[in-house]
């Protein structure tokens, strides 16, 4: 029997998710797109042509605003598909209205570039108290790069020791500076100190101050730069045995000139500045100067390439192991009008959707995706679009 679901987010991977879960209506019967803006909800919804969503506008920092909706629509599952800053408002309104809950990435509050999963965790016990579950994090990084770290701890380790998780997009997408998704999430997110598990403690480094050429299948080496991730966190705490864990990504030096030059003149400063007599934020203004990262699929070319590079014990040896997924840009436009990082991040949100609606991903509580069986998602997932490929004792670099 179907199930009633509302989306909120009308960004690229809004755009994703609500086209994914449209063409699961056998799980997803109905279907309600809320957003701030009401017109971005129904020119998705307009495009979808096998079954009729629903749209409303919502002030997703508004708490019994979105009590109002829910109570309304009465939808299974919210999908918070929003913004970071808003994941503690829709959860505080799921726990009221008794409503399981998922999202794609962590809180962090909006005057500090600070990701964690504390303030979230928090509310393990009203959840379970409730009888609701809520998904954290189930893009693809973090998400789906979760489920590789534990499809792998099941089927190929006793122990795991170190963890790189790999991430390039080596996509063309013809401007002069733009980001994949949300400019401020972004920028905020590769301007913060850099950060790295290592025997037992953060290690915290300038942003950007290491960095090296890494190779990725079918696309070559690229230059990766360490940085902070959120599902490094939930990582080490649900595998202690990892003794480092590192997340990296490519960057090209077109946009590290841009950037560099605009943190240089305070553009991405978080920061309120008076203006003209008023208050503005210098990144929000950026952000509305910058195209929208939805609208950058239709002349992508390329392809991103995101893995997890592990190495472990298994029966008393050592082994290496890279289990990795390849999205050309053109092929996610073609399958969802959209470009390949919002995608990535899409599909995975669709299908942790349907395992819990399906009850196969249910349990009252607060989980990560790591905690959840990957079997049922690694089955599934290539279907959706993004299969998976590994490689069994692969050489990886030196330092391991």
């Amino acid at each position: 029997m179907g199930k009633r679901v509302l989306i909120i987010g009308a960004g690229g991977v809004g755009n994703v998710v609500v086209r994914k879960c449209a063409s699961v209506p056998e799980v997803f019967s109905e279907i309600m797109l809320a957003s701030r803006t009401k017109s971005k909800c129904d020119a998705i919804a307009a495009d979808i042509k096998n079954m009729k969503i629903q749209t409303a506008a919502l002030d997703a920092d508004n708490v019994p605003e979105i009590v109002a909706l829910i109570n309304e629509f009465k939808p299974d599952l919210v999908m918070n598909i929003a913004l970071p800053y808003q994941d503690l408002t829709i959860m505080d309104a799921c726990l009221e209205t008794g409503v399981h809950y998922l999202d794609t990435a962590n809180y962090e509050p909006k005057d500090e570039a600070k990701f964690e999963y504390s303030w979230q965790w928090a509310y393990q016990e009203r959840f379970k108290e409730k009888g609701i579950m809520a998904l954290l994090g189930c893009g693809f990084d973090p998400g789906q790069s979760q489920i590789y770290v534990a499809h792998a701890a099941k089927h190929h380790f006793d122990e795991i020791h170190y963890l790189d998780i790999v991430d390039c997009n080596a996509g063309d997408h013809g401007q002069a500076f733009a980001t994949n998704f949300n400019p401020e999430i972004n920028i905020r997110e590769i301007t913060q100190d850099g950060k790295y598990w290592e025997n037992g403690e953060w290690k915290i480094i300038p942003a950007m101050s290491i960095h090296k050429p890494i190779e990725y299948p079918n696309i070559g080496p690229k230059e990766s730069y360490l940085l902070y991730h959120e599902e490094l966190e939930s990582l080490v705490k649900n595998f202690p045995t990892i003794k480092r864990a590192r997340f990296w990504m490519t960057f090209g030096a077109q946009y590290l000139k841009h950037l560099e030059v605009m943190q240089n003149i305070g553009i991405t400063s978080i920061k309120p500045i008076l203006f003209q007599g008023r208050e503005i934020i210098p990144i929000e203004f950026l952000k509305a100067l910058l195209p929208e990262p939805g609208s950058l699929g239709e002349n992508y070319s390329g392809e991103t390439s995101i893995g997890c590079q592990i190495k472990g014990i298994k029966d008393g040896k050592d082994k290496t192991y890279f289990i990795w997924n390849n999205c050309k840009h053109q092929d996610a436009y073609n399958d969802a009008k959209a470009q390949g990082v919002s995608y990535t991040t899409g599909v995975p949100a669709m299908l942790g959707a349907k395992l819990m609606l399906e009850g196969i991903w249910m349990k009252p509580g607060v989980y990560n995706t790591e905690e959840m069986d990957p079997d049922p998602f690694m089955s599934q997932i290539g279907g959706y679009g993004l299969p998976w490929h590994e490689e069994i004792n692969p050489v990886l670099p030196h330092e391991y």
